[in-house]
């Protein structure tokens, strides 16, 4: 799957930045930007990197909670504790 961008024009105000990462992480990476509504892959991944330098104390760790908690709910594995419980437990409710 490749990125469609709409604008070729070079942005003055804009880097371009070069990442390597496994083809299985790009296909989660398209999957995901495409069934969240995002418009290019270019997008998705500043709207990542933004909320990540927006939310600092949300560690790593947090996440790693988080994510594992969403795939027990997700495989029936969990007694139902949800990401937002996580958050609030961790303290980095919204």
């Amino acid at each position: 799957m490749s990125e469609t961008d709409t604008n070729n024009t070079p942005d003055p105000d804009k880097t371009n930045i070069n990442i390597r990462i496994t083809e299985s992480f790009l296909e989660d990476i398209d999957t995901t930007w495409e069934r969240e509504g995002f418009n290019s892959r270019s997008e998705f991944i500043r709207y990542v990197l933004r909320d990540a330098v927006k939310h600092p104390s949300f560690t790593r760790e947090s996440w790693k909670e988080i994510a594992s908690e969403e795939h027990k709910l997700r495989t029936g594995e969990s007694e139902g504790v949800s990401s937002e419980d996580v958050k609030a437990q961790l303290g980095q409710a919204d």
